[in-house]
């Protein structure tokens, strides 16, 4: 069983792949040419934002203190974002949208580690598969619009 100081740093890390998800949403947003892509990345900025606020408020009430939101990035993720600002600079929107969902995927990853790891903590498991859903969602949209770029 990990300790709560455990626990506190791993939710630690989740937030600061959300924050940095939300960030990448509204960057690729501003690159999209396409109104419908850069409103749907711009949903999904919010949605990081909410997430990123509930997990901070989680953090806290389990008496974790969340200095700083932002951070460094851990490797992979370090490597998703640079690719992401890479298929930025291209401005197409199937190589943006290829970046996004490598990030999503991070992302996903640590949630449903999280999950396996917290099934013996319910107040944690709550929140964590509600984001994880939200997540999943944003993902399949994702896959949703580049199957639309191929037709």
């Amino acid at each position: 069983m990990k300790s709560n100081r455990q626990i506190i740093n791993e939710l630690k890390e989740l937030l600061l792949l959300v924050n940095d998800g939300k960030e990448g949403f509204e960057t690729s947003s501003e690159a999209m040419e396409k109104i419908e892509l850069k409103g749907l990345f711009l949903r999904f900025s919010a949605q990081r934002a909410l997430y990123a606020s509930e997990l901070k408020a989680h953090i806290e009430k389990h008496g974790g203190k969340v200095d700083n939101e932002k951070g460094d990035l851990m490797g992979a993720l370090h490597r998703t974002w640079i690719d992401i600002k890479q298929a930025l600079s291209s401005k197409e929107d199937k190589v943006i949208l290829n970046a996004v969902i490598t990030g999503e995927r991070v992302t996903l990853d640590k949630y449903n580690r999280l999950i396996a790891d917290f099934d013996d903590h319910a107040d944690h498991l709550d929140l964590l598969r509600t984001q994880r859903d939200g997540v999943v969602e944003a993902m399949e949209s994702v896959y949703e619009m580049m199957s639309r770029q191929k037709s």
